[in-house]
């Protein structure tokens, strides 16, 4: 009796740990709920994430994902609302059928005659939207003019859904469908397909991205929505999420000694440490309405900041202060004055100063002293940071009619038109080997003179003596996303902002 007990005992117990470790397995997949195979596939599938390089890695049979009907497997979370959905995506091997596909899926359900809409980029390059309008009903198709696409972006807003997909260091080219009703809650994923029911076919997805965006209507520096803090290697375009906050965090440094990160959060300046990625805020005394224009010293021992200081109306104010912390000590007389970049010799300042209604470059003795203009065309003149070997100061102007990067001495002089494009860009940020110049490039409907929150911008990377600049990160943010110098030290990654609306999220 007692044997038989104890055998009974332990088979539950066995039951119990194969019950917790598959649940286990089952949430250990970072921001989806669960994975599924769709349809009576023969040969299961199967979704690995790996939280150190946030890679998710797909295993996944079926027959077909057209017609009437549907087998694949995919990760899985429910949404409501509008979202945008990225990725970058490629198969792993040679693969054995042509169609076999893989991207983003948006479905009312799991049953494999679900309405759904995916963007898809299959084996042979052909990259489409399809999607089916009633359950059951016929597949309907729209291709894009890219093909072999390896970052595909899917976005709702109310009943249109917008495909945008690139080649790496490309623009997005897109394709839309503004009349599909999936309801209001959707199961939103990612999805492996082989085409050969035979056959399990695998996916790699890295800088996955569930995007909830700012409503309409939310008030800009009034209203805020939640902040992905991110390094990105540059060359390969990989990124990692550090940590998240639900409010407003902006504007990396990279400290020189590689230890820690300095953004700004309403008001005050944190200092975020690397190794255990915790945040500690940097007693600055007084100032406490700092704006994202922060800047460190070339050698780590000072900080710049931009303080809106009551007793100048409330108008941006320069201050410096050690990286420590301490009492700022005010450097520029009037405002606005908003600090932008130190020469590497620490002796001068270079900032965008408002005087009597124009945004121009100013320079002044990082002890205090008359501020220098710089710049005295019409128009805004904004973003001013040195090369490493101080002979050079890159800002960004709005005298050409739209936004674009500029280059001048370090006295003012030969100003030269650096970029030239259709993009509105932005905060030239020069590597510390003086190599690269990385830029926050705008789209057309933003206004050349605003840098606005959360909107769909690039992150660009061009040589530092010019060049057509390429696409190295596809983003949801723009205000505070690389406002100030964010190259490590090593010149080999930047520290970003990217955003989105975690206010349902349980952090």
């Amino acid at each position: 009796m007692k044997t038989s007990m104890m055998v009974k005992a332990i088979a539950g117990l066995a039951v119990a740990l194969c019950a917790h470790f598959a649940d286990a397995q089952q949430k250990n997949l970072g921001p989806f709920e669960g994975q599924a195979d769709v349809g009576r596939v023969k040969r299961p599938g199967s979704a690995v994430y790996n939280p150190e390089t946030q890679e998710f890695t797909l295993v996944g049979s079926g027959t077909n994902m057209w017609f009437g009907k549907d087998e694949f497997h995919l990760v899985w979370k429910k949404m409501k609302g509008d979202f945008i959905l990225q990725t970058s995506a490629e198969f792993v091997g040679k693969g054995v059928d042509a169609h076999r596909k893989i991207g983003w899926i948006v479905r009312t359900s799991l049953d494999s005659n679900a309405t759904h809409i995916n963007a898809a980029v299959h084996g042979d390059g052909l990259t489409s939207l399809q999607f089916r309008r009633k359950p059951g009903a016929e597949t309907e198709e729209k291709k894009s003019t890219l093909t072999s696409a390896d970052v595909i972006q899917l976005a709702r807003k109310g009943n249109t859904y917008t495909m945008s997909v690139a080649r790496k260091g490309e623009a997005f080219v897109t394709e839309q469908v503004t009349d599909l009703d999936l309801g209001g809650e959707v199961y939103v994923g990612l999805f492996v397909c082989s085409h050969n029911p035979d056959v399990s076919e695998k996916a790699v997805f890295r800088n996955v991205r569930i995007i909830v965006p700012a409503r309409d209507n939310f008030v800009p520096y009034r209203e805020y929505i939640g902040s992905n803090l991110e390094i990105m290697d540059v060359a390969t375009g990989h990124r990692r999420i550090l940590y998240r906050s639900a409010e407003s965090l902006q504007a990396p440094n990279w400290t020189p000694d590689n230890k820690a990160l300095i953004y700004n959060h309403n008001g005050l300046l944190y200092r975020f440490d690397l190794a255990s990625r915790t945040p500690k805020v940097i007693n600055t005394d007084f100032a406490t309405r700092n704006n994202n224009d922060h800047v460190l010293s070339f050698d780590g021992k000072m900080l710049g900041i931009s303080h809106h200081s009551k007793d100048d109306g409330g108008k941006s104010i320069v201050y410096t202060v050690p990286v420590g912390g301490g009492t700022p000590k005010k450097i520029t007389p009037v405002g606005h004055s908003y600090l932008h970049g130190w020469s590497p010799d620490r002796k001068y300042l270079i900032y965008t100063g408002e005087r009597n209604g124009e945004y121009d470059i100013y320079r002044i003795p990082s002890a205090g002293g008359p501020e220098t203009r710089l710049t005295t065309s019409p128009g805004l003149d904004d973003g001013s940071e040195y090369s490493p070997d101080g002979k050079f100061i890159y800002f960004n102007s709005t005298r050409s009619g739209t936004m674009q990067i500029w280059r001048m001495k370090a006295d003012g002089s030969e100003q030269t038109q650096m970029t030239n494009d259709e993009f509105n860009n932005w905060f030239p940020h020069v590597s510390p080997d003086g190599k690269w110049i990385v830029i926050l490039s705008f789209q057309k409907d933003v206004n050349p003179d605003d840098h606005p929150f959360y909107k769909p911008v690039y992150l660009r990377l061009m040589p530092v003596s010019g060049g057509t600049p390429k696409v190295i990160a596809y983003v949801y943010g723009g205000q505070g996303t690389i406002n100030t110098p964010s190259w490590s030290p090593d010149s080999k990654k930047v520290a970003l902002v990217s955003n989105t609306d975690m206010s349902g999220e349980q952090l």
